[in-house]
C-alpha cells in the first residue's frame, strides 16, 4: 500500500497546490514554426503519464500481494523484510552519486525518523487487512490528500476557501458511505482505524519527511528511508522469529514482485512520471490506484466490491481531483 509507497518523498497527491513542471508544455502557439517539437512534447507527455499509471498500480498492487502472501505464510514483518532487504540495494544504486551529498546527520535522520515513519505508515495500513477488504483500505488510505489540507489549514498555513470545503465534503461523504455509518452494518471499527490512521501518519509525514530531505534529491532521500525502514523490519522480524529462508515458491514469488516491481520498477516509473509531469498532474494520474487495487481484490482474491465502496470511493478521488486543481490566478 502505499504507503506502502516506496517512501518517496512528497510526491503522489502530497502538495495540493503545487506549481508546474519546470519544462512546462509547448503548445503550438508557443512553437508556430516547429510543429514537430509540439507532437514530440506530446508524446514525452503521454508515455510520463503512462510511467506513472504503471506506477500507481504498482503501489495498488502491494495489498493484494500481502493478501496473496499470507495464503503461502507469509507475516507482514517477513513480508516487509524481505521487500525492504531486497529492494535497498537496488535504490541506493539508482540514487548514485546522490547519497555522498548527504552529511552523515542528514542521512542518520533520514535513516532513523524517515525510516520509522515508513514503518509506521506501512505496518498500520497492512495490519487493517485483517479485518477489511483490499478496496475499502485503497479507497480510506486515499483520503490522505485531504487530511494534508486539513493539517496544512490547523497550523495556519492555507485557509478553508470554496475549492478546499467542497473537496472536504466530497471526502468526508465518500468516507460515511464506505465506513457504512450509521447503518448497522458498518466496517469493523479496528481496520477502519488502522486505514484512516495510516492515511492521517502519512499526511503528516509528508512535511516532515520534506523537511528531513532538504536539499537532497528525491531519489537519495528515499534510498535512505528505505533502507532504514528495511533495518527495522529486518531486526523485528527476526526478534519474532519470523525471518525464514525456507519458504514456499510461493512465498517468494510474492516477496520477489513486492521488491522488484511494487518497489524498485514502481520507482523508477513514478519518478521518471513525475520528473515529465510535475506533482499536481502526477497526483491526478495517480487517482487510479485505488480504483486498480478494487479491480485487482475483485479478480485474484474474489472479493466482493459493493456499491457503496465504488460510490465511496468515487466521491474521495473527486475530492483529491479537486484539492488538486490549481486555483485561477487573477
Amino acid at each position: 500500500m502505499a504507503r506502502p509507497s516506496p517512501g518517496t518523498l512528497p510526491p503522489r497527491g502530497s502538495q495540493p497546490r503545487a506549481p508546474e513542471p519546470r519544462t512546462g508544455f509547448i503548445t503550438p502557439q508557443q512553437t508556430p514554426d516547429h510543429p514537430g517539437l509540439v507532437s514530440g512534447q506530446a508524446a514525452g507527455m503521454g508515455r510520463a503519464t503512462l510511467l506513472v499509471a504503471l506506477a500507481a498500480c504498482g503501489f495498488g498492487s502491494i495489498t493484494v500481494l500481502m493478501v496473496v502472501g499470507s495464503r503461502h505464510g507469509l507475516t507482514l514483518w517477513s513480508a516487509m523484510a524481505w521487500r525492504y532487504a531486497i529492494a535497498t540495494p537496488f535504490l541506493c544504486a539508482i540514487a548514485g552519486r546522490g547519497l555522498r551529498a548527504a552529511s552523515w546527520r542528514r542521512g542518520a535522520a533520514l535513516l532513523v525518523g524517515g525510516g520509522l515513519g515508513q514503518v509506521a505508515i506501512s505496518a498500520i495500513s497492512l495490519s487493517a487487512l485483517r479485518w477489511i477488504d483490499v478496496a475499502t483500505l485503497g479507497f480510506l488510505f486515499y483520503t490522505f490528500p485531504a487530511w494534508v489540507a486539513v493539517i496544512a489549514v490547523a497550523r495556519g498555513l492555507e485557509r478553508i476557501d470554496a475549492r478546499k470545503g467542497t473537496a472536504l465534503v466530497l471526502a468526508l461523504g465518500g468516507l460515511v458511505i464506505i465506513i457504512g455509518a450509521p447503518r448497522a452494518a458498518a466496517l469493523p471499527l479496528v481496520g477502519v482505524a488502522c486505514a484512516l490512521g495510516s492515511a492521517v501518519i502519512y499526511a503528516a509525514y509528508i512535511p516532515f519527511l520534506h523537511w528531513l530531505r532538504g536539499p537532497l534529491s528525491a531519489s537519495a532521500a528515499s534510498a535512505f528511508v528505505i533502507a532504514g525502514a528495511g533495518i527495522i523490519y529486518v531486526l523485528t522480524a527476526v526478534a519474532r522469529s519470523e525471518l525464514h529462508t525456507a519458504m514456499p515458491g510461493g512465498a517468494w514469488a510474492v516477496v520477489g514482485t513486492l521488491a522488484l516491481v511494487s518497489t524498485v520498477g514502481t520507482f523508477i516509473a513514478f519518478l521518471n512520471g513525475l520528473a515529465v509531469l510535475g506533482p499536481v498532474r502526477t497526483a491526478i494520474v495517480s487517482t487510479i490506484e485505488p480504483f486498480y487495487t478494487t479491480l485487482l481484490g475483485a479478480i485474484v482474491l474474489g472479493q466482493h466490491v459493493g456499491p457503496g465502496t465504488v460510490v465511496g470511493g468515487a466521491l474521495i478521488a473527486a475530492a483529491v481531483l479537486l484539492l488538486q486543481r490549481q486555483p485561477l490566478v487573477p
